[in-house]
């Protein structure tokens, strides 16, 4: 249940103003609160003042505070920022709102769960043009700027009216006034060896790549060392920028490269050797989406790297010293073979076949070249077959170029035979290297296929991408079953589970996510000829133009029944039916898409009509709502067939 602005109270806190709380006296409810519909085509930089409250030690299910963004023609609110942990002061947030030709809202969700101590209050809500990690220190919240505190050392704040340092500069770099503001941190009280003082930028939470530049003014009188790094959730510190001039005597520009796929924070960090080292100020941080003068060439866009082989081989290739090693082939629909993880009736590669299997093969697949001294997270799907031994069969080679060396970073160990499973692997290397997949049949009694599909490539290590918010509309049941709930009627009922079904001859051997997770599935043995088992979302908000949904299903087994997604309006009775399948349909997941539209709020469910045969199945996996056309609109019916090349 939601109630919109009734659990809000404003308060006044005496010359300070007010600020507005969410009533602790609605236990386990939700407070809502909304802003006007918004417009911006420039990037903008959320910034919320706020504080939770408790006096509770330890709660099993503690008080939190959501901010979601609300975009025109989407069903679904995208989680941005959430926030749980108590404070005694107020907490600044920062979260970037990229540039979009949408209009907007932004809503704000305080959940007072079980803590009946808690309290939840914000106190300013601030929407301003540019990027989180900007700001040139005139402001008093200092653009959720943190200094890490140090007892010797710190970053502070210098101009304007504070007179209290020896450090202090005659202008800053803003207003190039007294009147100025700027941060330092000055040597004065050092007293170890190689102490530290850091100032850490808000975190941010979109992807961004460009040009990030700063001034500063450096006095040394010894060893001091001024850097700047990039550091991620995991605490991964990467070194972007290093000083390399021992005094500016006014305020020098410095730029660098930026990249930051994913939530990064950025830290400017000076050690000082002695009491007497010297200051480092610093002033206008600024970026530009652009990268800095100094680079040449267009960006290098990861997309490149991956490949779903429905077209063709995209940028991989083979060495044709190698002769045709991999194939791109093709599986219809049916019951004996399995087909693509694209779609379960796309391509993929093959390698191994009867074609180029012979003893001590090897077969090389090239990627395209990427460029060095990046992070990348590299993730693919593969399936093998009649192999006796599988360890080797498949792996995974880094090719630097510029030295012709090879260096193995992945292999198969072990994995179940006939399943699409997802391998990862995080890498960084110095200079410019290809991927290489490289297949090797072994000998004439132990020589199987190995598939190869679904390859993508993405910027930073695959831990911290993990960390990201999940897109709203998307579900994989990994954690539970999202938006989705049971409607009870009769016996029949959905189950989430990983691995085989029970029942033999029956159903997948894994998930479609990674092979080895979680999907939902029925079955008809506790169930009578005729009865449904439903699988309802929750009421989705209705919006103009076309939504696609996006799903895979799997049925397989003598007697499979009924399966068939529906749609219902809010105030309507009536189901109307957008998608079926009956019958055994493959042996594979396969993909369905199916294009809708509604202008009022409305759910979306899945039946299954139980035949009159007891031993049937039906799997559903990856539930994704994209509100677009769907690409080459509504699949239809496939045909079952063969292997083919």
């Amino acid at each position: 249940m939601l109630m919109i602005l009734d659990l809000l109270e404003i308060q006044q806190t005496s010359k300070e103003g007010h600020y507005i709380s969410v009533d602790t006296s609605y236990e386990g409810e939700k407070a809502v609160l909304s802003s006007p519909e918004l417009y911006s085509e420039e990037w903008s930089c959320v910034r919320l003042i706020y504080q939770i409250a408790t006096t509770s030690e330890t709660s099993p299910d503690p008080a939190r505070l959501n901010l979601y963004l609300r975009q025109e023609g989407e069903s679904f609110d995208r989680l941005l920022w959430s926030a749980k942990e108590p404070s005694d002061s107020w907490l600044i947030a920062s979260l970037d709102l990229t540039n979009s030709t949408k209009k907007y809202k932004i809503i704000l969700e305080g959940e007072m769960r079980q803590d009946k101590s808690a309290s939840i209050a914000i106190f300013e809500i601030k929407i301003t043009p540019g990027y989180c990690i900007e700001c040139d220190f005139e402001e008093n919240h200092l653009c959720g700027f943190v200094n890490r505190w140090n007892p010797n050392v710190n970053w502070f704040v210098g101009g304007g009216n504070i007179r209290n340092s020896q450090s202090i500069l005659p202008k800053d770099h803003t207003l190039n006034s007294e009147l100025g503001h700027y941060m330092y941190v000055d040597s004065v009280y050092v007293k170890h060896f190689q102490e530290v003082a850091q100032l850490i930028s808000p975190k941010t939470t979109a992807p961004m790549s460009g040009c990030l530049s700063f001034y500063y003014q450096l006095k040394q009188e010894s060893s001091i060392v001024f850097t700047v790094y990039l550091r991620d959730t995991s605490g991964f510190y990467e070194e972007i920028w290093k000083t390399d001039s021992a005094l500016s005597a006014d305020w020098a520009l410095a730029e660098v490269d930026f990249n930051a796929p994913y939530p990064m924070e950025v830290i400017f960090e000076v050690a000082f050797n002695s009491a007497k080292g010297g200051y480092v100020a610093l002033d206008d941080i600024s970026f530009s989406p652009v990268y800095c003068s100094n680079q040449t060439g267009i960006p290098f866009n990861p997309a490149d790297a991956g490949c779903n082989f429905e077209e063709d081989l995209c940028n991989f290739y083979q060495d044709h010293k190698d002769g045709p090693g991999w194939s791109r082939v093709k599986v219809k629909r049916n019951v004996y073979r399995a087909g693509d993880h694209t779609t379960g009736f796309g391509y993929y590669l093959l390698a191994n076949t009867k074609f180029t299997s012979q003893p001590g093969y090897i077969g090389r697949l090239y990627g395209p070249t990427l460029p060095g001294n990046l992070q990348f997270c590299l993730r693919f799907y593969y399936a093998l077959y009649g192999f006796f031994k599988m360890s080797g069969t498949l792996a995974v080679y880094i090719f630097e170029e510029n030295h012709v060396v090879q260096e193995k970073i992945w292999s198969v160990l072990d994995s179940p035979k006939g399943v699409w499973t997802q391998a990862e692997i995080s890498f960084k290397k110095p200079m410019p290297c290809k991927v290489v997949f490289v297949s090797w049949c072994k000998s004439f009694w132990d020589c199987g296929l190995v598939a190869l599909d679904d390859v993508s490539l993405s910027l930073g290590s695959c831990q911290a991408a993990d960390l990201l918010p999940p897109n709203p509309g998307e579900c994989t049941f990994e954690k539970d079953e999202c938006v989705f709930t049971q409607k009870k009627r009769g016996r029949g009922s959905w189950h989430r589970r990983r691995g085989p079904t029970p029942t033999s001859y029956t159903g997948p051997k894994g998930d479609h996510t990674t092979g080895v997770g979680y999907y939902m599935y029925i079955e008809a043995s506790n169930m009578v000829y005729g009865q449904r088992a439903y699988l309802v979302s929750r009421s989705l908000r209705g919006t103009s133009g076309k939504q696609c949904l996006t799903f895979f299903y799997h049925m397989y087994g003598a007697g499979t029944g009924l399966l068939s997604v529906y749609l219902k309006k809010d105030g309507d009775d009536e189901e109307i039916p957008l998608w079926r399948r009956t019958g055994e349909q493959s042996i594979s997941w396969l993909r369905g898409l199916i294009e809708y539209e509604s202008d009022r709020n409305y759910q979306e469910g899945l039946s299954e009509v139980v035949p009159k045969a007891e031993d049937d199945y039906v799997g559903q996996q990856l539930a994704e709502y994209e509100p677009a056309v769907c690409p080459g609109g509504q699949e239809g019916q496939q045909h079952p067939g063969l292997y083919q090349k």
